[in-house]
């Protein structure tokens, strides 16, 4: 029986070791019982926030050990359980405070509490594993056409990402424009007043690929991860530099000179490997047709490149007087652009065109 039930639990502790060690929260695998995880940086003193995964056969002795980087309780680590004060941990974390977690409830040291109510958001108390609801979405404010207008949501392509998961995962959640007089002074102190920020109950993340993963690891349902992680490389692959290309020759003035051109000719470069990648992916495909960056099941890197040919496609227009033809010169792009520019979940979080341009045309000034 006793057998049984190790194998029982064998495919579960494997999967949660993968996704830690895969999570863009810097997993690090330790060793067979243990993963350390690095999260963002605190908002006390901006320290890092680590977190130490055990992976024990029987999940009921499974805990989560939360460490700050701190002098003040280092030695507490030498006399928890060796499987989890591994070399491999003690060497990475060396001077530690230790805040536990175990099933749900958390215990910790009473300094531990006074430095964590000083950081600006409350001391968590409910379980550890984060629960729908009590979202809240802070992002960049659009243009006001009269000072008493209400703040709107600007042009971020990179809060657009963080909604479409949001709405992909089907998660309640409040956005809150906001500009630099209206961010709340939590954000300013302790988060650099970094936007797109999720806080998500009594919890703060900033940085879209940190927010994307935080939700996608814990609100599996649906899974925008591939499982065949050489397809997200690949796709990552095609996507990168796009970006920069695009707001590099968004921003240069005037237009049309031989610096423009040469940024223009870097930008088709980008836009070559990403049409290549597709045209790959849609030669290999043998279901209904329909194909993203990671073959047929709709990834982040769909959520995070989708904002950024909207943009694409309407500096082009506004800017550049469509001087790439992405019709004519990327067509299996353009079909993949036709293709996520209808997805619900991209348009339930799009802005107006004239957002775009207003943001690009302050870029451009």
């Amino acid at each position: 029986d006793d057998d049984q039930h190790k194998e029982a639990h064998y495919t579960e502790r494997e999967r949660e070791r993968e996704l830690l060690a895969t999570t863009a929260i810097d997993g690090i695998h330790i060793n067979d019982n243990c993963c350390l995880v690095k999260s963002q940086k605190t908002p006390l003193k901006k320290r890092s926030l680590y977190r130490i995964i055990t992976l024990n056969r029987y999940p009921k002795r499974r805990m989560t050990i939360m460490i700050q980087k701190n002098l003040l309780m280092f030695m507490m680590m030498m006399i928890l359980p060796s499987f989890v004060t591994s070399f491999a941990a003690r060497s990475f974390v060396q001077h530690s405070s230790v805040f536990l977690v175990t099933r749900g409830r958390s215990t910790s040291t009473t300094t531990h509490l006074h430095m964590v109510r000083n950081r600006g958001l409350e001391q968590r108390t409910e379980s550890a594993t984060p629960q729908e609801g009590g979202m809240t979405l802070y992002t960049k404010a659009g243009p006001l056409e009269q000072p008493d207008d209400e703040l709107s949501v600007g042009d971020c392509p990179f809060t657009h990402y963080v909604r479409m998961v949001l709405h992909e995962k089907q998660l309640e959640y409040e956005v809150v424009p906001a500009v630099q007089d209206t961010k709340p002074r939590w954000l300013i102190e302790h988060y650099d007043g970094k936007m797109p920020a999720l806080r998500h109950s009594r919890e703060c993340y900033t940085e879209s690929d940190v927010i994307a993963n935080y939700l996608d690891f814990f609100f599996q349902e649906p899974s925008l991860t591939s499982a065949n992680k050489q397809d997200t490389v690949a796709a990552k692959d095609a996507v990168d530099g796009l970006f920069p290309a695009i707001a590099k020759y968004f921003k240069h003035t005037p237009d049309g000179d031989e610096e423009d051109e040469e940024l223009k000719r870097n930008l088709e470069e980008s836009l070559d490997k990403l049409e290549q990648h597709l045209k790959e992916i849609s030669d290999g495909d043998d279901g209904d047709g329909t194909t993203f960056m990671e073959g047929e099941q709709f990834s982040l890197v769909d959520c995070s490149l989708a904002p950024k040919l909207y943009h694409l496609k309407v500096g082009l227009e506004a800017f550049k007087q469509n001087s790439v033809d992405l019709s004519t010169q990327y067509p299996h792009l353009q079909t993949y652009m036709d293709t996520v520019f209808a997805r619900p979940s991209f348009v339930d979080a799009l802005y107006p065109e004239e957002t775009v341009v207003w943001g690009w045309s302050n870029a451009r000034s």
